[in-house]
């Protein structure tokens, strides 16, 4: 039976970055492949010039995630003055500045950017084969002591809590995913929640027992639904070529509904 690391991320905003269309950044409800590579590869201190090692990480990488608390989603309008002298370093660890002509710096740069306000999301994985470098317990002890600062999808979404949980043992990402819940519910250890989510109705942690959304890879056993409702398998585009530098490809992931215990114990009276 494999062992999974169990992610909280507890954070006043999380952004899982979808596809950005003209000027809107929409977000998923679930992270992504190449988010949580991404996540991994700060913690492990991976630059972007690795790009063979984060395609490789990506691939090992086997996760599901629950939405334990749902927040509410959120857009923030934003703007910015930019100007034809404007330079800055590329990931390419190139100076770049800005072309156009003088009427393109006229008006401000407008976009808008989503986020979910308040949610907890419940993230478990395993590297497959598990003996290769780097493994469960160097990834382990990386989120531990992390090389650079982890967010919740976007820089500027500051995790409230440290992220790492703890380990599950599980034969699947849909039972790790149970079994992290169940371990929130009964405050064990790094899994115990503030006590600000107990006590918080309907976004915080409820007080009865009741399904929470959830997604995992494609293949394995239902779980557990609502009245009326139904699983749903689909393709979704979530890996990123490093090397590249671009999204593409797609994977086969189901969502559907899994147990959440009751009102778990706070870590405050």
């Amino acid at each position: 039976m494999p062992d999974h690391l169990v992610l909280l991320l507890d954070a006043p905003l999380c952004a899982f970055g979808g596809d950005i269309i003209d000027a809107y950044g929409v977000v998923r409800d679930f992270p992504g492949r190449s988010t949580v590579t991404g996540l991994l590869a700060n913690a492990l201190g991976y630059d972007r010039a690795d790009g063979v090692r984060l395609d490789r990480l990506q691939a090992r990488l086997v996760l599901g995630s629950a939405r334990a608390a749902e927040g509410r989603r959120v857009r923030d309008f934003q703007t910015a003055r930019l100007g034809a002298g404007d330079r800055g370093w590329t990931t390419r660890g190139r100076i770049e500045g800005r072309s156009g002509g003088a009427a393109t710096y006229d008006s401000p740069h407008i976009r808008y950017r989503d986020a979910d306000a308040d949610a907890l999301v419940l993230v478990a994985f395993r590297l497959d084969p598990p003996e290769e470098s780097p493994t469960l317990a160097e990834v382990e002890h990386a989120l531990d002591r992390p090389e650079r600062p982890l967010f919740a999808g976007r820089k500027p979404c500051l995790p409230s809590r440290p992220l790492l949980a703890g380990r599950v043992a599980a034969d699947d990402v849909r039972t790790a995913l149970e079994r992290g819940l169940a371990a929130c519910a009964a405050g064990e250890g790094r899994f115990r929640l503030h006590s600000s989510r107990a006590r918080r109705e309907p976004d915080g942690w409820p007080r009865s027992a009741r399904p929470v959304r959830a997604q995992w890879p494609a293949g394995l056993e239902p779980g557990d639904l609502e009245p009326g409702e139904r699983e749903r398998r689909q393709e979704i585009c979530d890996e990123r070529d490093w090397v590249v530098g671009v999204h593409g490809g797609s994977r086969g992931v189901t969502e559907g509904r899994l147990s959440l215990p009751a009102q778990p114990r706070g870590d405050m009276p």
